[in-house]
This record gives structure tokens, sequence and C-alpha cells, in this order.
């Protein structure tokens, strides 16, 4: 069993195209990401995976580049065919627009998918303190059972709190942090199958998972990642870099 960590990073993201080698303190974005996750304990290999040369010549000397296809039709298509992994490996999906990705929370994801081979993925969630996070389709919640698998997740606020206000502090409410484990037999089949009626309802992958009867841990963390989705997160993710004294 290997423990294989990939980042996907392409050029033409819709909202920031090039944003992989946006400079950030003077080094690209994906370099960031790569160095964060170069923190990890548990990371047998480390891989970016992406299409574009600009990007591999980027982070050449690294870490691993693999050049994949160019007609994916999601980070995950790359990650798997990056990955190219074994049925009991375990395939690591870290976010190429994540700088501030924690090690930790890594090495948590390989913690839990290598101490039991009951889960088929595992991904990361947070609590949501904020009425009008809750209320945002542009954040995932997710619903998790007793044993922390999870149970749904919806761009509408769930669980619905029927009567009266929703209890913020009550435990309830679950902010989805998108990183992802995979046992390398269910990757495969996860990227062979196509959209369910749920997945595209919601626009979330992970659905078509669930659909398709895979068990998903979820990781609980204090910490709801920040993404570089476009230009004016720059500036958050540069003062963070700061307040954490890394730049």
């Amino acid at each position: 069993m290997r423990v294989i960590g990939v980042i996907p990073s392409r050029w033409g993201s819709t909202r920031f195209p090039g944003k992989s080698l946006h400079q950030i303190y003077g080094k690209p974005l994906v370099q960031w990401v790569v160095e964060s996750a170069r923190q990890a304990r548990l990371l047998d290999e480390l891989i970016v995976a992406t299409d574009d040369g600009r990007i591999a010549e980027a982070v050449q000397g690294l870490t691993r580049v693999v050049m994949t296809r160019p007609d994916h039709p999601s980070g995950t298509d790359r990650v798997a065919e990056a990955a190219d992994a074994g049925d009991d490996d375990i395939v690591i999906n870290i976010q190429g627009d994540e700088p501030l990705i924690s090690p930790s929370l890594i090495d948590a994801l390989a913690k839990r998918m290598t101490s039991s081979t009951g889960w088929a993925m595992a991904t990361a969630a947070c609590p949501i303190r904020s009425l009008l996070d809750l209320e945002a389709q542009t954040v995932v919640k997710v619903v998790v059972a007793q044993d922390g698998g999870a149970l749904y997740f919806s761009r509408l606020p769930i669980p619905c709190q029927r009567d009266g206000a929703p209890d913020l502090w009550g435990g309830l409410y679950l902010r989805h942090v998108g990183i992802y484990a995979y046992r390398g037999d269910f990757l495969k089949r996860l990227v062979a199958e196509p959209p369910c009626a749920l997945e595209k309802a919601e626009c979330l992958e992970q659905l078509r998972a669930l659909y398709l009867g895979g068990r998903i841990a979820v990781i609980q963390t204090d910490e709801p990642g920040i993404g570089v989705d476009t230009p004016h997160d720059v500036a958050t993710v540069e003062k963070l870099l700061r307040a954490t004294g890394r730049a």
C-alpha cells in the first residue's frame, strides 16, 4: 500500500485563467501548494498532475510531474490518471489552489484510510458559525452519521431546522472542506461511472460516490481552507501568509 498525494493543476480555470502560475510573494501559486503538501509525513509520493507545460516547468525539481490528457472533465479524473494507483493504494486529491493546505490534515486523511479498510473515501469538514455561510449555495454542507461517515452533501442548509432558528453552536452544521482521499479501486470505479442525477442536481461530484454505495469518512477540522478561486482571493491569501509568518 502506498499513499500518493496528487495536486491537479490546470491552466484553464474558468474564473481565473492561469491562476496556478499567479505570483504570490515571488512564487507561483502551485509552488506554495507543493511546499505545504511536502510537509505531510505520511505521503509516500507527491505528484503535480497537469496538462500544461508552463505549470510543469514551474514545479520541475520540486516534485514529480505527470503530464495528463487535456480533456479530463474534472480534477478527479486528472488525479486518477496521474496516480495510476493499485487497488490498495490511497490517493489524496490535494486542491491545487490552496496554498495554506494543512499538512496535518493530509496526514489525518491518510491515517484514517490506512487504519481501516471500511472506507472508500475520506474528506473533511469544519463547523459553520455564520448564518450567511449556512444559507450560501457556494458553501457545501455535509451531514455526518454516528460513525463519522457522510450521509449527504448539499448546497442547501442541512439538516433543516423545522422550528425556530438554526443552532450554529450545537454541532449539527458542518461545512465541507474540499480535500479527498480515495482507495485506489474505488477511485477507478468512480471515474468510470457517469454522473448520477443527484450529482447533476447539486453539482457535487462526491454525491456520485454516495450513490454508488461508497462510504466516505469525514475528518472534522477547525479550518475551512482558503482557496484562490478569483483574483480577489489573492489579497486574502497574502494576508494569511503574512499572519502565519510564511511570507
